[in-house]
């Protein structure tokens, strides 16, 4: 299965991802810390690890899905956005495989459409290692 993303290291609490959380541009990062906290409960095979300065969701080694935050917006990212069911159509991105959900200060949220997407990654990804 050369189309998994896999990462070393990842694990169940990593003091870089809770550091992450408290520095920087605190507003977005808090904006997308629910979102880590909902793909940190999908499972428990569910590890993590800061990759390329961002918080990433793995089951066990393999990334499926990701929060960043950024100058004028905040992202949660999925590694095999194109296969998740999308029908709010929240999804974008023109990638091989990858796919994110743009978040903005001031602009609703919604919720239940994110949190499907990010079960359904979960659970995408465990039918992809068995």
């Amino acid at each position: 299965m050369s189309d998994l993303f896999r990462l070393a290291g990842a694990v169940r609490d990593d003091p870089l991802v809770r550091a992450w959380f408290e520095g920087g541009d605190t507003e977005l990062r808090r904006f997308v810390r629910p979102w880590f906290e909902c793909m940190r409960v999908c499972g428990d095979d569910v590890r993590e690890q800061l990759h390329d300065g961002n918080p990433t969701a793995c089951v066990d080694d393999v990334a499926f899905a990701y929060v960043a935050a950024y100058t004028a917006h905040a992202a949660v990212g999925f590694f095999h956005g194109v296969s998740l069911p999308d029908p709010a159509r929240l999804l974008t991105g023109t990638g091989k495989r990858m796919r994110h959900v743009k978040l903005r200060r001031g602009k609703p949220v919604d919720a239940p459409a994110v949190t499907a997407l990010i079960e359904a990654a979960y659970r995408d990804l465990r039918d992809r290692i068995g």
